[in-house]
C-alpha cells in the first residue's frame, strides 16, 4: 500500500467527496475587509455608490438601503445599512430608525413571497467583541431559513453550500420587492 504525501490529496481517490470554496479564502484571510474603520474604505458607504446590480443592492429608501450579504449563510441573506457612516444602533435618528424597521419588515415580506422562507433569523453584531466582521457601519442581518437547511458542513467544514449565485438572488428579490411596492 502506498502511502500518501502531503499535497497529493487532490489526485488520489479517497472516498471523500469535495466541495471546493476558493472564493472564501479572500473572506477567511481578510482581503475583502477594510484597512481601517474610515467612510472610505467602508464597503457599506461604497456600495450605494455603485449601479444596484454591482453593488447588489436590491432596494434603495431615502435614509436606508438593502444589499445582499457578499458571504451569505443562506440564499437571500439580506443586509439593512444606513447610508449615513454610522457604528452604533444608538446614533441613528428617529427618521432613520422608523425606516430601518420599515425595510426590515418588507424585506422579509419579499423574501418570503419570493423564496417560500419558513423563519429568519434578524441581528445585529454592535462591535468587533461582539462578532461585527464590519463594525464600523451598522447593518442588521436577514437571514432566511428553511425546515432543513442547516446541515453538516457548517459544523465540521465550516462551509455553507449556497445553492444559488448572488446576482441570480439579487435579480429575482430586486424585481419582487418592485412587485410589492
Amino acid at each position: 500500500m502506498e502511502v500518501e504525501r502531503e499535497g497529493d490529496f487532490a489526485a488520489a481517490p479517497d472516498g471523500f467527496e469535495r466541495l471546493w470554496t476558493p472564493y472564501r479564502m479572500a473572506y477567511i484571510g481578510g482581503e475583502s475587509k477594510p484597512k481601517d474603520s474610515s467612510q472610505g474604505e467602508c464597503p457599506f458607504c461604497r456600495a450605494p455608490l455603485k449601479s444596484d446590480e454591482e453593488g447588489l443592492i436590491v432596494y434603495r429608501g431615502q435614509l436606508c438601503y438593502v444589499v445582499l450579504n457578499l458571504y451569505p449563510y443562506s440564499p437571500g441573506h439580506l443586509l439593512v445599512c444606513p447610508y449615513r457612516h454610522l457604528a452604533d444602533y444608538t446614533e441613528l435618528t428617529e427618521a432613520e430608525r422608523a425606516e430601518f424597521g420599515e425595510i426590515t419588515s418588507k424585506a422579509m415580506q419579499v423574501v418570503r413571497s419570493a423564496s417560500n422562507v419558513q423563519g429568519f433569523n434578524l441581528g445585529m453584531n454592535q462591535g468587533q467583541v461582539a462578532g461585527a466582521g464590519i463594525a464600523a457601519h451598522l447593518h442588521q442581518h436577514i437571514v432566511p431559513r428553511w425546515a432543513g437547511d442547516s446541515n453538516f458542513f457548517p459544523i465540521i467544514a465550516q462551509t455553507r453550500a449556497i445553492p444559488e449565485l448572488l446576482g441570480d438572488t439579487r435579480e429575482k428579490l430586486a424585481q419582487a420587492w418592485a412587485e410589492m411596492e
